[in-house]
C-alpha cells in the first residue's frame, strides 16, 4: 500500500484518444498498467474506514489517494472526474471505477474469494450480507450524517432545521444500533460464525456513536464485536493511519 503517484486516474481517460492516434498505444498501454494497482480514495475519519479495512483483510495491492475534506478536495475537478457525486471512498480498478461503500465492499470480497470476506457460495447469507450493509448505508449513516450534513436536505439559511436534525441524532443512532443488536447481529460475528465485510462497516460506523452522544455499552454485542475488531491486524493499521 502506498500514496498514488497517478491520484486521478480516470479509467474514462481511453476515450480521448483515437485508434489513428500515433501514441494511442503507448497511451492506452501505460494507463492498464497504472490501472493493475487499485487506488483507493478516502477521507480521514469517514466511511472509507469500512473499506479500507477489507482491503487490508483481503490482502490487496493498492494505492492511497488522501482526499483534503477542510479544502473541499472532494469537490475539485479532478475528483470529479474520479466520483461526479463529489463523495468518499472511491476504487479505482482495472475494470473501472467503483463508489458507494456496499458496492466497494461486495467487490473486494468477490475479487479476493480465498480471504473468505463474503458467503459467496450461499444465495441466502449474501442476501443477507447485502440487507444488513445496505441497512447500514441507507438509513444508520444518513442518521449520523444529520448531524454535520443538514444543509444537504434543507438550505443553509435554515438553522432551525438544521439544529432539529442534529438535535434527533442520538435518538436516531440508538434505535438504530438497538435494532442492530437485538434483530441483525448473529454473533459472533455479523452473520455468525464467520468474519465478512459486514463486520468492517459496523465496525467503522460504530466509532462514531461516541460523538452522536451515544454509549456503545448499551449494546453489549456491538461493543464486545467492537473490541474484538480492534485486536485485529487490519484494524490498527487502518485505525493508526485515520487515528481513530
Amino acid at each position: 500500500m502506498e500514496k498514488s503517484s497517478h491520484p486521478y486516474l480516470s479509467v474514462n481517460e481511453i476515450d480521448k484518444f483515437t485508434h489513428n492516434d500515433i501514441v494511442y498505444k503507448t497511451k492506452v498501454s501505460n494507463l492498464l498498467k497504472v490501472a493493475q494497482t487499485m487506488i483507493f480514495y478516502y477521507a480521514l475519519k469517514t466511511v472509507s474506514v469500512a473499506s479500507q479495512i477489507a482491503l487490508e483483510e483481503a490482502g490487496a495491492d493498492y494505492d492511497l489517494h488522501e482526499l483534503d475534506f477542510s479544502t473541499t478536495e472532494q469537490q475539485s475537478n479532478d475528483y470529479l472526474n474520479v466520483n461526479p457525486k463529489g463523495r468518499v471512498p472511491a476504487l479505482a480498478t482495472k475494470h473501472g471505477i467503483i463508489t458507494e461503500t456496499p458496492a466497494i465492499l461486495v467487490y473486494i470480497a468477490q475479487t479476493y474469494p480465498k480471504a473468505k470476506l463474503a458467503p459467496l457460495n450461499d444465495h441466502f447469507q449474501f442476501a443477507k450480507m447485502q440487507a444488513f450493509n445496505n441497512y447500514l448505508s441507507s438509513t444508520v449513516h444518513v442518521n449520523h450524517a444529520h448531524k454535520i450534513r443538514g444543509n444537504r436536505w434543507v438550505e443553509d439559511e435554515d438553522k432551525v432545521s438544521q439544529a432539529a436534525m442534529k438535535a434527533k441524532v442520538p435518538k436516531t443512532m440508538a434505535e438504530s444500533f438497538t435494532l442492530i443488536e437485538k434483530e441483525m447481529f448473529s454473533g459472533p460475528w455479523v452473520l455468525g460464525e464467520n468474519f465478512s465485510v459486514c463486520d468492517c462497516y459496523v465496525f467503522c460506523i460504530s466509532t462514531w456513536l461516541a460523538g452522536d452522544k451515544v454509549n456503545i455499552e448499551d449494546f453489549p454485542k456491538i461493543h464486545n464485536h467492537h473490541k474484538r475488531m480492534r485486536q485485529r491486524e487490519s484494524v490498527k493499521k487502518v485505525t493508526g493511519i485515520h487515528g481513530i
